[in-house]
């Protein structure tokens, strides 16, 4: 039997004991809500009536109570590609699901908001707190009882998340999050970079930058380059909450059809009145979130989850925080490269052998916890590949060589011995950096700082030529508090032109900046963020003025303005500017308020929730 490492049994344990009294408290509620909560055999016969009064051919089973009824949460829309595949999935659930003695039924949507389409708009600023609107849409969904199982239907940014923490609140119930899939291959994710680094420079038109745009993103399904709506895929596997092989199917096809049915077969196979009930409590335990957090180093995922895996944890009554990604950091080797920290895509991954390969070398160099409760087995049955034989599902193994080694290689061979995530800590507060994509020779930057309030009065300096020097891009009052976090991603192309020029330059923000960025080092999610918090103190982002000395670098892991500790003390913190308004930006004024920091999750919600249990 293969020995874990040392320092993932550290830092589970030290996880484990720290998330001790809220994690019992969890469990306790769950098992009430399982032995003595609401549940269909106990609604009244006005409640039942109302619940299966449109169920059609399923409605004697509903009535009956004799079968499982599974509810299914959706975050169907047809605007977005990676969403538009669900459309169908109710109908084919319900066959499905006959097939094996059971009904479903849809029990709510959820909202999908798109990063891609809101990026650098106002409709961004409400991207991260559409996280906790789903969670709640989903505690909506599963609140009227009538389900002793789910199967979640979400695969972009916030939504897996969302639905994930929403879903925990029911954690006494099995559930599996199903999949759509990524959009074929278009245009190279290299060529797409290239012209909108063109158009940055003003080289390329509109036209031009649509129609590459347009080729990038051509189909039904996930965008293919590895952002956080892919990386949340890997994490549902490595976590074991996909059957086995799922997240990398293309849509529209026999497999991801055949996936679909055995996710509903099995979720019927897993409940509480059989000897094989695995409920989603069980499944997210401590183990399963650092084999998320493994999968996301290993593979070089988005930055993004440095927010939402900790959220996901504390709805599980789970406490991680940034120091644990950075030692975990330092022990999980690269296996993967995928763009933007290579030249392939998600479906290149996909052929080169993909998360079954990556389950099975981190399993076998100890790696990765294989002694998790997942829907589809073992975690060892996460090293293998579904695969069609006479139009019937079959899991192979993984391959047990790489089919590409630029996209995937063993772990006693990896790209880099980090998994390239790395806690930056000092007098400006802590932050994340993500170095995988990024060149050695950028690890460290010590420049002067330019300051800025948003992103376009960022651009608005680039086309003027004011950055043409060494720089480090500070963007402040981007926080959850300050304007819901948004994305900076629409900074990447300007930030990539000066660094092409031969200057040395960083962004250091308390925004965030995607699983899509890349080459220019990103010091994000700096905490505490510029505007006050409840105590009323500003965070040190704020007392930052141009020409300041800024320190980053990520081998020794620091983010540190290099001034006079006298002149520092004399300053003012700059003030705010005013909440932004329109595009209903005022409607999340509540979560605004009282969100917390981004080690934390940077949810209102979940803080609130912990002054209850």
């Amino acid at each position: 039997m293969t020995t874990l490492h040392p320092t993932i049994a550290a830092v589970t344990d030290r996880i484990i004991e720290r998330s001790r009294p809220r994690r019992a408290a969890y469990l306790d509620l769950m098992d009430r809500q399982r032995d003595a909560g609401t549940n269909r055999g106990n609604l009244s016969c006005g409640n039942l009536a109302h619940g299966f009064a449109a169920s059609g051919e399923d409605k004697p089973a509903i009535r009956s109570g004799a079968e499982m009824n599974i509810g299914i949460v959706t975050s169907y829309n047809d605007m977005l590609s990676a969403h538009q595949p669900y459309g169908r999935y109710p109908e084919q659930i319900k066959l499905f699901a006959r097939e094996v003695g059971a009904t479903a039924q849809v029990a709510g949507g959820v909202p999908a908001m798109c990063d891609g389409v809101t990026q650098g708009q106002a409709g961004m600023d409400l991207s991260l707190f559409s996280r906790d609107n789903i969670a709640q849409g989903t505690v909506i969904a599963l609140s009227h009882a009538m389900f002793e199982s789910a199967l979640l239907l979400g695969i972009c940014d916030k939504i897996v998340p969302g639905l994930l923490i929403g879903a925990l609140r029911f954690g006494h119930l099995p559930q599996i999050l199903i999949p759509a899939g990524p959009m074929p291959s278009g245009l190279a994710n290299k060529e797409k970079q290239r012209v909108r680094q063109l158009y940055a420079e003003g080289k390329a038109t509109r036209d031009e930058l649509l129609e590459a745009e347009a080729a990038s993103y051509h189909g039904a399904g996930t965008c293919t380059f590895y952002g956080t709506a892919n990386s949340n895929q890997m994490m549902m596997e490595l976590m074991g909450l996909h059957v086995p092989g799922s997240a990398f199917t293309n849509p529209g096809t026999k497999l991801r059809q055949e996936l679909t049915r055995a996710a509903t077969h099995r979720i019927a196979e897993i409940g509480w009145d059989g000897d094989d009930y695995r409920p989603l409590a069980g499944c997210v335990d401590e183990k399963a979130i650092v084999n998320a957090a493994i999968g996301l180093l290993a593979t070089g995922g988005s930055t993004n989850h440095a927010i939402h895996l900790p959220a996901i944890a504390r709805a599980a009554g789970i406490i991680i925080d940034w120091q644990d990604f950075d030692e975990l950091s330092h022990a999980v080797p690269l296996l993967a490269r995928v763009y933007p920290n290579g030249a392939g895509d998600v479906n290149n991954f996909h052929a080169a052998g993909g998360i079954g390969y990556v389950v099975r070398e981190l399993l076998g160099a100890g790696l990765l916890h294989g002694d998790v409760l997942t829907v589809g087995g073992t975690m060892a049955d996460y090293a293998s590949e579904p695969v069609l034989v006479d139009d019937e599902l079959h899991w192979q193994a993984a391959p047990a060589e790489s089919r590409d080694d630029t996209m995937l290689r063993p772990a006693a061979a990896p790209f880099s011995p980090d998994g390239g995530m790395r806690l930056l800590a000092g007098n400006l507060g802590r932050a994340i950096i993500k170095t995988s994509a990024v060149a050695e020779d950028r690890w460290t930057i010590e420049a002067p700082c330019r300051i800025f309030d948003t992103q376009d009065a960022v651009l608005a300096a680039f086309k003027a030529g004011e950055l043409e020097h060494d720089v480090i891009v500070v963007v402040r009052f981007q926080g959850p508090r300050a304007n819901g976090m948004p994305e900076l991603h629409k900074l990447t192309p300007a930030l990539g032109v000066l660094q092409d020029r031969g200057f040395r330059v960083a962004l250091l923000t308390d925004g965030r900046m995607s699983g899509a960025s890349g080459k220019v080092p990103a010091v994000i999610h700096l905490s505490p963020e510029a505007l006050p918090g409840t105590d009323g103190v500003s965070g040190p982002l704020a007392f930052l003025v141009d020409g300041d000395i800024v320190r980053v670098c990520a081998r020794k892991g620091e983010v540190l303005a290099l001034v006079d500790p006298a002149v520092w003390a004399a300053r003012s913190p700059a003030a705010a500017p005013p909440p932004a308004v329109g595009v209903g930006r005022e409607l999340f004024a509540l979560f605004r308020h009282h969100a917390d920091e981004a080690e934390k999750g940077g949810s209102a919600v979940l803080a609130a929730m912990e002054s209850v249990i």
